[in-house]
């Protein structure tokens, strides 16, 4: 990906502007590279050869996993070995189980104290990743929280001095806990940064910065992002010790394993409840529901909604 961003540039040199932009990157990212290892290239094409607990494993199945993606099968383990790692992986390719996986693989389940550190760019998101966390952990006991604005200071407060192994937050509300010294620190060893791309379009690169600042200086970073952007690579050069890089190209996607099918329904007003049977029937981390009206995404988003679905309206395209 590095390369792929040096070439357009390149490409694009025109000006004395752009080659002294090119001259940053290049400078920035020669600094980049002196701190990484290479990438990792271990794959294994089953969730039991990667030597994860019983009951894990028992929550992965349980969940509905057959058989690891291909950023499972490469991300899985460097991060169980306690390795610093940054995973670049197109959005819906499993990187969420993946990092879901590797943090409940460490887990110390007889210290009841905060020891993952999740962030996600939206509370849709956080809450997605608590869902996934508690479901995997099912068998083991872990116990997750996903703190975001909006909600209750006070009940935050509340189950986090009660006692929890992961919290999943966006960063403002993470911040202010930590502030208030309401979610201490000094427990936490592993720190993951879920859509990296996304929260720094996003603007949160001084919250996360200051984030890092009251963290343990000895804690294992993950970075997960479908794009790598500048600003990225700057987070992992200044916070993360020698990571591994873990790509998983467009073409490496595959198709296996995927079932496709419809649901014959004869009537409109069924739609909902077939949908919402699926729901509970399957076991569905993420999905994208395609409708024809813009009012009918206002519909159905406010109805899925009432029933407790998380759900993410783009503004600009119709679908829920």
């Amino acid at each position: 990906m590095i390369r792929h961003i040096f070439c357009y540039k390149l490409i694009l040199v025109q000006s004395s502007w752009l080659e002294w932009q090119l001259k940053v990157l290049n400078l920035m990212l020669s600094k980049f590279d002196a701190k990484m290892n290479d990438f990792y290239d271990e794959v294994y094409d089953s969730f039991d050869a990667m030597g994860l607990q019983e009951n894990l494993l028992r929550g992965i199945y349980a969940y509905g996993f057959e058989k690891p993606s291909a950023i499972q099968q490469r991300g899985i383990v460097p991060f169980c070995k306690g390795l610093d790692v940054i995973q670049q992986a197109q959005s819906g390719t499993g990187k969420t189980a993946t990092f879901c996986s590797g943090i409940l693989q460490q887990l110390d389940y007889n210290v009841v104290e905060c020891q993952a550190l999740v962030l996600a760019p939206t509370r849709e998101l956080a809450q997605q990743i608590e869902k996934v966390m508690r479901a995997l952990g099912d068998y083991l006991g872990v116990k997750v929280h996903a703190c975001f604005g909006g909600t209750s200071v006070r009940e935050d407060q509340r189950i986090l001095s009660s006692g929890v192994h992961v919290v999943v937050a966006t960063p403002g509300r993470v911040f202010d806990m930590l502030r208030r010294q309401s979610l201490r620190p000094d427990y936490i060893k592993m720190f993951v940064l879920d859509e990296a791309d996304e929260m720094l379009s996003k603007g949160f690169k001084d919250q996360i910065y200051d984030i890092f600042q009251l963290l343990p200086p000895k804690i294992q970073v993950g970075v997960f992002s479908a794009t790598m952007p500048p600003e990225a690579l700057e987070i992992t050069r200044k916070f993360m010790n020698k990571p591994v890089r873990i790509l998983v190209k467009r073409d490496e996607l595959t198709l296996e394993g995927i079932n496709q099918f419809y649901v014959n329904v004869d009537k409109e007003e069924w739609k909902l409840e077939t949908l919402c049977d699926l729901y509970e029937t399957l076991a569905i981390t993420q999905s994208v529901i395609f409708v024809n009206t813009r009012r009918k995404v206002d519909w159905l988003t406010d109805k899925m909604r009432s029933r407790d679905h998380t759900v993410l309206k783009p503004r600009t395209m119709n679908r829920v």
